[in-house]
């Protein structure tokens, strides 16, 4: 048994929502394998060249994962997951405010304005004097 890096119970409620593999053109590899090369860079935090080679070539799985960043499929599996994590009861949603203030040290609050001021008011005069 190999170890995988994503589960078979996981995979079987991803799997429906991926898009459809391209029939034209060079055949892709699968979606599992590059998922999961997906998944593994993200957990080490290695770069993309470093992707082991079980899991196809690290320059495929890039493109396709910038792929479905650019045509939106993974908000709509995000959104998908969601949807059935909250109809089973496993999302609490809270919603957390902070009013964190951050003041200026003492020492910059008695900056002047040459230190690097307002730009926009010095652009104003001279657009005005012409």
């Amino acid at each position: 048994m190999t170890r995988r890096e994503i589960p078979d119970e996981v995979w079987a409620v991803l799997e429906p929502m991926l898009p459809a593999v391209k029939t034209a053109g060079r055949p892709w590899t699968d979606h599992r394998g590059a998922l999961e090369g997906m998944v593994w860079k993200y957990r080490t935090g290695a770069p993309w060249r470093d992707v082991p080679e079980r899991f196809g070539k690290w320059n495929s799985i890039y493109k396709r994962f910038n792929r479905w960043a650019g045509d939106g499929t993974w908000e709509a599996l995000l959104a998908e997951v969601h949807k059935l994590a909250d109809a089973a009861g496993e999302v609490e949603w809270v919603v957390a405010i902070d009013s964190t203030i951050a003041r200026v040290h003492q020492h910059g609050a008695t900056l002047t304005r040459g230190t690097g001021g307002r730009i926009e008011s010095q652009e104003s005069v001279v657009v005005g004097a012409a």
